[in-house]
């Protein structure tokens, strides 16, 4: 029988990460489906890679779903990694973004991620092995302003992967969650379009800067989809993979905002995204507040140097 790892991605869009993961998995000699929504399928990939085929799939549709898994099954009995890359930007304040706009981004980030599991976790349960990578974000535990339905989609799909883990080590399963930070790719364009269609009212005057927050892991220092790509691949193709993968400029900052106290994020988050409109006065009450609580300590505290460019995958 074929050993040769059989490998089936969610959302692989040309110019995506997902068309990233398909080639770098590729290159190490696997059998990979690309698959993507009907109407972006027959671009997903060039023809020069030979062990990739493509498939139609909707991850919102159970009659997709089930119709692209057996498809696989059919043609190799098995699916050895499935990778639930599939995903929609969701950019806006919560008070006003559509409430269709936001059960849209829930089917696709995190419903879709679940009903893509509950396909195929009976065949790789049948072979007591498997791997499940479930894409989140590094904003799913660092939610920011202006993309609360993104980050609250990403923050679901990390408690269901770690709920997943233990749930699936039952039948030989691993569950990889990976929370990408800024990475460069066409997802951050997407975004950026829907927003622009959209007339606020309460935040009228806030449109630029949630236009800028929906583009923001678009910035020149963002870290490229290829070399992302090719990093979660090597470490998912281990023979004990990792259970959660964090990579790409900006995480290990935003990691470490997970840690610090909520007043000093918000602060944070609220210079950066321009929540601060009230005047000088407010803006000046941060920053005293900022430092009185540093003296407090024995300590100065000064705003971090950098800029936030906050993380979408």
């Amino acid at each position: 029988m074929d050993n040769t790892v059989v490998v089936l991605v969610t959302g692989c869009a040309k110019g995506g990460i997902g068309y990233e993961y398909c080639k770098a998995f590729a290159e190490h000699g696997c059998i990979v489906f690309a698959t993507d929504v009907p109407h972006r399928a027959h671009q997903l990939l060039d023809e020069s890679f030979h062990k990739i085929q493509t498939l139609e799939l909707d991850v919102t549709s159970d009659e997709s779903v089930e119709k692209a898994v057996e498809t696989i099954i059919s043609k190799h009995g098995r699916i050895d990694i499935l990778v639930n890359n599939a995903g929609i930007g969701s950019s806006g304040p919560l008070a006003e973004l559509p409430l269709q706009d936001i059960r849209k981004a829930w089917e696709v980030n995190t419903l879709g991620q679940l009903r893509m599991v509950q396909q195929v976790v009976p065949h790789m349960a049948s072979r007591r092995s498997g791997v499940i990578v479930n894409v989140g974000s590094i904003v799913g535990n660092v939610p920011t302003p202006w993309a609360g339905s993104y980050c609250a989609s990403k923050a679901a799909v990390h408690a269901m992967s770690h709920a997943l883990r233990l749930e699936l080590m039952l039948f030989g399963i691993d569950v990889v969650l990976v929370m990408p930070g800024a990475i460069r790719s066409n997802f951050g364009s997407a975004t950026v379009e829907n927003v622009k269609s959209q007339e606020w009212k309460l935040y009228k005057k806030f449109k630029e800067s949630i236009e800028e927050r929906a583009n923001a892991s678009q910035s020149g220092k963002s870290t490229d989809a290829e070399v992302f790509a090719r990093d979660v691949v090597n470490k998912v193709l281990r023979k004990r993979p990792p259970k959660q993968i964090v990579s790409g400029h900006l995480s290990g900052l935003l990691s470490i905002l997970s840690w610090l106290p909520l007043w000093l994020r918000d602060l944070y988050f609220s210079n950066r995204f321009n929540l601060n409109q009230k005047g000088r006065g407010a803006r000046g009450r941060g920053l005293d507040m900022w430092q009185m609580r540093g003296s407090r300590t024995g300590s100065r505290i000064g705003l971090p140097g950098q800029i936030l460019s906050c993380a979408e995958n």
